[in-house]
């Protein structure tokens, strides 16, 4: 064996500091908030989407003229500084317009978002959460739904109540809020086992207790990044119904009809396709890429 000199060793420093915690402790919410900052696409995304959001609230309120008033002096005009976006064939404003559909789409959108949450999370979680005959036959109920075209059941609607926001919010609650119960199902089946849910089974727990207050809470980050895709597909919807004719009508402005009315006029005034189509875009790109950074931003797995 070849000997080693004493010289050699060292004696290690002391470390007096060993247990602190050199990393802030941070909540769930935190950290997420954290990743979520650093990705520059999503905070893109949420930027322009907060921009929009004011645009369609405020520019209608402080614009001097009317989405629905004719001005029939100032018929098929370009854009200018008195009318940003320019006119329409009957005179009617069209930044005024544009951000007033741009406010009819988004109400649609987040009122799509509110129903989704509501039913979808609680049909989905008692599902789930009792399993057996109750989790087959709501199931069951769940596929007869799924199974009616959503684009038909908006017709039918139409037709006896008439086009409208009321008729196409009807329409897309009566079958749009399945896809998400179908998630939070899945995901409730996965931690309905785990030992904190058996605790509060065993300490005498309600069933509605333990889906409010135990099992719901662990299934959140998915459900808020389901909504981010949820509001788009229901403007889409809305729009494409605007589009085609069937959804809201003139007077009344929303991003599918504008897009409808400037695609006629598309070779000799472009602008009036240009602007709403614009508009719609960057919400559906913003909601998407929003969409994204959350879904990295609340995975655990994510986290550096």
């Amino acid at each position: 064996m070849i000997d080693i000199a004493k010289e050699k060793f060292l004696p290690a420093e002391k470390t007096t500091n060993a247990e602190t915690i050199v990393r802030p402790s941070l909540t769930y919410w935190q950290d997420a908030w954290r990743r979520l900052r650093t990705n520059k696409m999503a905070m893109t995304g949420l930027i322009i989407l907060i921009v929009l959001s004011l645009l369609a609230i405020f520019a209608p309120m402080f614009s001097k003229f009317d989405y629905e008033t004719q001005y029939l002096k100032d018929i098929d005009l370009k854009p200018s500084w008195t009318h940003f976006f320019g006119t329409d064939d009957f005179g009617r404003d069209l930044w005024t317009r544009v951000w007033w559909g741009t406010r009819i789409s988004l109400f649609i959108g987040l009122v799509a978002a509110v129903i989704d949450l509501v039913f979808g999370v609680i049909y989905g979680g008692i599902s789930a959460y009792f399993g057996g005959k109750v989790d087959n036959v709501m199931q069951r109920i769940i596929e007869i739904i799924y199974s009616i075209p959503l684009l038909l059941l908006a017709i039918i609607l139409i037709v006896f109540l008439g086009p409208g926001i009321k008729s196409i919010i009807i329409a897309y609650a009566l079958t749009g809020w399945v896809g998400m119960a179908r998630l939070v199902r899945g995901q409730i089946l996965l931690v309905k086992e785990q030992e904190f849910v058996l605790a509060a089974r065993t300490l005498g727990a309600k069933p509605s207790r333990i889906i409010m207050q135990h099992l719901i809470p662990n299934v959140l980050g998915l459900v808020i990044v389901q909504i981010t895709f949820i509001v788009p597909t229901a403007i889409f919807f809305e729009s494409f119904l605007s589009f085609i004719g069937v959804g809201i009508r003139p007077p009344m402005a929303s991003l599918g009809n504008l897009i409808n009315d400037g695609a006629q006029y598309m070779r000799y005034q472009p602008h009036r396709i240009i602007f709403p189509t614009i508009v719609f875009s960057l919400i559906l790109l913003s909601f998407n890429v929003f969409g994204d950074g959350l879904r990295d931003a609340l995975d655990p797995k994510m986290r550096k």
